[in-house]
């Protein structure tokens, strides 16, 4: 019962602080012609409710693909055929076909809001509480701490529910992030327990709501497949069995939720809204490799949208190939949730068509890992809340993004101070190797063996501990300047978008060291 109530506390908490975020203004606010992702989800609600399913991604007289189009996967459109229903039944003025573009009212704001904190609260809250107390997350010690009494592990639940990226970008800015990664946390949690086929059925859900969640796809398969490979875990009868159960699965709620649309080959036009290729390689300013060499060498001008859209596949296959090939090899829980932060992370970092949001594809599965490497995750999380800065103070968020990420600062140092302070004691750290039987192993696994060895020696070296801890601090000290100039400080009137492309650069370079060291944290892994 007490634990039930601790619980209780810190849901309530995260449920104060992201309504606190919806007093602020949303993306497009006042903002004629085109306004922002807040008219975009209001106008979904409007096509799917007026409109038959076979137009909803159709260009007509009463679809105008140019304004706002639906471009997310079926499921997203049934949730807005959802509440498009519940908001003409409140008032029919929220979604009247043609007339309602732009509709801002107190009354309309309090119910949009409502509909995003609903579902974080019945699907993306719910799949954190059901990851998270699985053994393999529990810390060594959960004992109270002497925070409202509550034990670790609760902690744990409001370090991730508390994450300032999701709440400001879905609770400020507007958007639908907790449903598609609410479903992926339950798959991940379900997969970890070894209920594949229902662990895929939530995966499907999650890709069928929003298409990045191909960033976590790729892991996912891997996993399973080796848990479907013969001899490595089962007997062949047994691993047929899955192989079976989880292709079948996977295919039939597939074309259960895509059935409407095989009618008159309506499906292509959903697979061409869903990867539009005439975007470009990027649209804003992203804090990725793409634009990042933009400002060396202009690519939009060496290359078409379609020779862009080859070099980033291949560039992207060839970066996280080595991290999907480590894990089918050698699959472990542990290897999953870096494979998937390294998946994700070089989908970011190099493939086609990147918004500065899907930063949160790769910081939830970073919050998984927490547990294991804490510095480093907190330190990843702080970056990816400050690479939105630009959109945040855009959209009028800057306020909340500073009280936010000052709250979720000092209560983690306070909660963490000895994991994020010292060095934690490293699991699976090889000690006392025998050096006769190095010859008794093969040739890679000795040299995996030997780096393994100094990586570990390097990382508790005090003079790479004493670097990693001012590198952090100097980090900070820049994410700080850098979100108070770009507030504060009007930029050249000749390079109008100076501290946009500094914060993208500056995120940039984290990102990639991160990348960097959480590859060489899986290859590494035993």
């Amino acid at each position: 019962m007490r634990e039930k109530i601790q619980l209780g506390l810190v849901i309530s908490l995260a449920t104060f602080l992201r309504w606190c975020v919806t007093f602020h203004d949303y993306s497009g606010k006042n903002k004629p012609p085109m306004y922002g992702d807040y008219e975009a989800q209001r106008h979904w609600q409007e096509i799917t409710y007026n409109l038959p399913v076979d137009q909803w991604y159709s260009n007509s007289s009463d679809n105008h693909l140019q304004y706002w189009g639906l471009d997310y996967p079926p499921l997203t459109a049934f949730h807005s055929l959802i509440l498009g229903k519940v908001a003409n039944k409140i008032n029919p003025d929220y979604v009247k076909l043609n007339n309602s573009r732009g509709y801002e009212t107190p009354d309309h704001k309090q119910f949009m809001r409502l509909s995003v904190l609903i579902a974080d609260l019945i699907i993306y809250v719910p799949a954190i509480v059901f990851l998270l107390p699985y053994p393999i997350f529990e810390p060594k010690s959960n004992q109270v701490i002497n925070i409202l009494g509550l034990k670790r592990l609760h902690l744990m639940v409001l370090t991730a529910l508390l994450y300032p990226g999701l709440i400001l970008i879905d609770h400020g800015h507007f958007q639908y992030n907790s449903i598609s990664l609410g479903f992926f946390m339950l798959s991940l949690g379900l997969i970890i327990k070894k209920s594949l086929v229902l662990g895929s059925f939530f995966f499907v859900l999650a890709l069928n709501y929003k298409q990045m969640e191909l960033y976590h796809a790729l892991p996912i398969f891997f996993f399973i497949l080796n848990k479907c490979t013969p001899f490595r875990n089962k007997s062949i009868l047994s691993s047929l069995k899955t192989f079976v159960s989880v292709t079948l699965t996977v295919l039939t709620t597939f074309c259960i939720i895509w059935l409407p649309f095989f009618k008159d080959m309506k499906f292509i036009d959903v697979f061409i809204r869903l990867f539009p290729l005439s975007r470009g390689v990027f649209e804003d300013k992203v804090a990725n490799a793409w634009c990042t060499v933009n400002i060396f060498i202009k690519l939009r001008q060496l290359f078409s949208h379609v020779e862009l859209a080859k070099i980033c596949f291949f560039t992207t296959i060839l970066s996280v190939l080595p991290s999907g090939i480590d894990l089918y090899l050698n699959a472990s829980v542990e290897k999953l949730i870096l494979s998937l932060i390294n998946t994700s992370l070089g989908f970011y970092l190099f493939s086609f068509q990147v918004h500065e949001k899907t930063i949160l594809l790769v910081a939830i599965p970073v919050l998984t890992y927490f547990h294991y490497d804490p510095l480093p995750c907190f330190w990843f999380l702080i970056v990816s809340s400050f690479s939105l800065v630009p959109l945040l103070i855009k959209d009028g968020l800057f306020g909340a993004f500073m009280n936010l990420m000052s709250f979720y600062v000092i209560l983690n140092f306070w909660i963490w101070f000895d994991q994020l302070t010292l060095v934690p004691e490293k699991r699976n750290e090889p000690r006392n190797i025998n050096q006769s039987k190095l010859k008794n192993l093969t040739m890679w696994h000795n040299i995996k063996l030997k780096i393994n060895v100094f990586f570990v020696r390097l990382l508790k070296n005090y003079q790479i501990i004493a670097m990693k801890r001012i590198a952090f601090y100097l980090s900070i000290l820049g994410i700080i300047l850098l979100s108070l100039v770009t507030k504060f400080v009007r930029p050249p009137h000749r390079y109008p978008d100076l501290y946009t492309l500094l914060i993208s650069v500056y995120s940039f370079a984290h990102f990639f060291l991160f990348f960097v060291y959480f590859n060489l944290k899986q290859i590494l892994l035993n």
